[in-house]
């Protein structure tokens, strides 16, 4: 049976799957701050519910046969970089390793170039994250800079290395 990875819109009903896997500190380690732990319920409710404020759609759940796995969204910029949008990411632990992650960035890189209409997608990784950074360059996105000591996370300072896509590059 061949698996199945697609791309759908949160529903209430995820914030269940969503507060267990991120309720993970292997998970919380790679995400930005702002993103609470230990999770709770009222923290996916939150989420998901605004996600749904969003035309647009901007955060997607991942979903692998059937079952929700992780998240992504691209986050459009304003002013000038209005055309940029952030990408980022998260999987389920027990996800880990099967490509999936792989295909929700290939998915969600073509809704923003397609959906979004934008032209330029980039994403910050923590320089300790080297399954993440693989990712993105099997989805063709270029290593563009390490910003040096630009990260703290668990009080300790680590590079961040800058990947970027542009619409125009081949896949």
């Amino acid at each position: 049976m061949k698996s199945e990875i697609k791309l759908r819109e949160l529903v209430l009903e995820d914030k269940i799957a969503i507060t267990n896997m991120l309720n993970n500190k292997n998970i919380w380690n790679n995400l930005r701050d702002y993103i609470p732990y230990p999770y709770k319920n009222n923290d996916a409710k939150v989420f998901i519910t605004s996600a749904k404020t969003k035309t647009p759609v901007e955060n997607f759940g991942i979903e692998y046969n059937g079952e929700l796995c992780g998240i992504v969204s691209v986050e459009p910029q304003n002013d000038v970089y209005r055309l940029n949008g952030e990408i980022g990411y998260w999987i389920g632990e027990q996800y880990w390793g099967q490509g999936i992650g792989t295909k929700a960035i290939e998915l969600m890189t073509d809704y923003a170039f397609n959906i979004l209409k934008l032209k330029r997608i980039y994403a910050g990784v923590f320089g300790f994250n080297t399954a993440s950074m693989a990712v993105l360059e099997k989805n063709g996105y270029k290593k563009e800079a390490i910003l040096k000591s630009k990260i703290i996370k668990n009080e300790t300072i680590f590079d961040e290395h800058l990947y970027a896509k542009l619409m125009t590059e081949d896949k």
